[in-house]
């Protein structure tokens, strides 16, 4: 089992000095997250410091661009990395959509569907396998005169992922998708009896299996052989798991678990600003759930333990910030990268 960082693009200095640590550390991807700035240049930055590294974003917005922009972006990427670059996209949260980008979103689950197929139908096309000519319901794509065509190189066999949480998401990833990128607030609970079961339903409808579709799952992991030493890192966890469970849509992650009213609460804390207030909101109990806290020599055979099976990647969630936090830890974190890919 391969083991990927997550991480947020920054400045080039620091994509590449980290880039250069985790190759190092026997890591083998970097996944670059869309909030403060786009991924683009931070996957090439990452790429030329360290060229061995699978490179994917996780993910990049859908809906402000247009198909064939985000087509042409990835058709250049893969080029540029020599093929290691994956194209992971998300339909984002309304507001964000709306008016932090001035774009359309509903309804999301079809609209990027139609995202997709428009995607796939761009690369087709400049594969030269037929003429450009999307018609979905949001996208229509007709017109590639041959002075427009990106240029051929040797790896057109780009790869999709889309995220998705709910249901009829998950549902349409197994349809079109070539992977899912599964959100970092998940449990045990939700991966076997809500995303497994509505990928099945989605790769039937298509005619497909659920083999067919990647898991990509990012992991919140705070170890440490000590609870002082664990004890940041617990902080950072508690933090990011409550401010992804104050989206309402989550709730039901709470909710199955035997916490309800979780979200509510988390979402009042939120609007009030009172972010102490939500970390705080987040038990022991919770956090055995959402993340995994241990010593250093047990977290190979937790990730094991709770992702055999069912992940195809795992993604270091923490992993970029624990470095950051404490450079000396990059030894242990490759002696968990090197453990995993020899025991799974």
């Amino acid at each position: 089992m391969d083991l990927d960082v997550m991480t947020e693009p920054a400045s080039w200095g620091a994509v590449q000095q980290l880039a250069r640590d985790i190759e190092s550390a026997h890591f083998a991807g970097l996944v670059l997250t869309e909030m403060r700035q786009p991924p683009w240049l931070s996957v090439v930055a990452a790429h030329q410091a360290a060229p061995t590294l699978q490179l994917s974003t996780g993910i990049a917005v859908a809906f402000p661009r247009s198909p064939m922009i985000m087509a042409q972006t990835a058709w250049e990427l893969a080029d540029a990395t020599g093929g290691r670059f994956r194209l992971g996209i998300g339909s984002q949260v309304r507001a964000s959509i709306e008016r932090r980008y001035g774009s359309e979103f509903a309804p999301p689950v079809a609209r990027l569907r139609d995202y997709v197929e428009a995607v796939r139908a761009c690369w087709a096309a400049f594969r030269g396998e037929h003429p450009l000519a999307h018609d979905g319901p949001y996208y229509q794509l007709n017109l590639l005169p041959p002075v427009a065509r990106p240029r051929r190189h040797d790896h057109e066999d780009l790869r999709i992922d889309i995220a998705a949480v709910n249901h009829a998401m998950v549902r349409a990833a197994g349809e079109v998708a070539d992977g899912i990128h599964v959100h970092p607030l998940h449990s045990a609970h939700y991966l076997h009896r809500r995303l497994v079961p509505a990928l099945e339903e989605g790769a039937g409808r298509a005619g497909r299996s659920v083999a067919d579709v990647d898991l990509l799952i990012p992991v919140v992991v705070a170890p440490g052989d000590t609870p002082e030493e664990r004890a940041p890192l617990v902080e950072f966890a508690r933090g990011q798991i409550a401010f992804y469970g104050s989206t309402r849509n989550y709730a039901f992650q709470f909710d199955d678990l035997g916490f309800p009213g979780t979200s509510a609460r988390l979402n009042e804390r939120f609007k009030a600003g009172d972010l102490a207030g939500m970390s705080a909101a987040i038990t022991d109990e919770m956090l055995e759930h959402f993340a995994i806290v241990c010593p250093w020599d047990e977290v190979a055979s937790r990730l094991q333990a709770r992702y055999a099976g069912i992940a195809t990647r795992l993604i270091a969630y923490t992993a970029a910030e624990s470095i950051r936090r404490d450079p000396s830890s990059l030894p242990r974190w490759s002696e968990v990268a090197q453990e995993l890919k020899n025991r799974f």
